[in-house]
């Protein structure tokens, strides 16, 4: 059989395989409420692939490789977790603390730091390591910090520190 044609088959099984997950260099800090949510998002792809292999042959095999390549992700994720210790302080900005802000434009803001995998912003829940919150960990209430964004640094004020809810 000529080389070409089966490295033509190679390339056909690699291009239905999904491309995985990039695993961040950060190390994985998340809240008990983050934890939670890798775990539940575990149990809940567990099931769908049980269901799919529930289906035999009928099995969308596309879908059956999605799931194992973010089982893959969030199993790594969630083997990595450091739980921090809740956000108590009023005081300084931790993982887990509601922060609220005023940016230059003398706008409020309020969020919440959190893990990486948490992370939402249309929610109000950062990222820790993201530029805004690696600008208010450890800022206290008054403290003028620097967030350094892609598009040009902005002067914010931390006006409110608040334990993390649940805590």
């Amino acid at each position: 059989m000529s080389r070409a044609f089966v490295n033509e088959d190679q390339a056909a099984a690699q291009a239905s395989q999904p491309v995985e997950r990039k695993v961040s260099d950060q190390p994985n800090y998340v809240t008990a409420q983050g934890l939670a949510h890798l775990q539940q998002r575990v149990a809940q792809l567990n099931r769908l692939r049980s269901e799919l292999l529930a289906q035999g042959e009928q099995a969308d095999k596309q879908r059956l490789a999605d799931i194992e390549r973010d089982l893959r992700y969030f199993n790594a994720r969630q083997q990595s977790a450091q739980v921090v210790p809740p956000a108590l302080s009023r005081e300084k900005v931790q993982i887990g603390s509601r922060v609220t802000y005023l940016d230059e434009q003398d706008r409020e803001h309020r969020v919440q730091l959190v893990g990486e995998d948490q992370a939402d912003i249309a929610a109000g829940l950062i990222n820790w390591g993201s530029p805004l919150g690696r600008a208010l960990l450890g800022a206290g209430p008054g403290d003028e910090v620097v967030w350094r964004r892609p598009v040009g640094d902005q002067l914010i004020e931390v006006i409110a520190i608040e334990p993390e809810p649940d805590a």
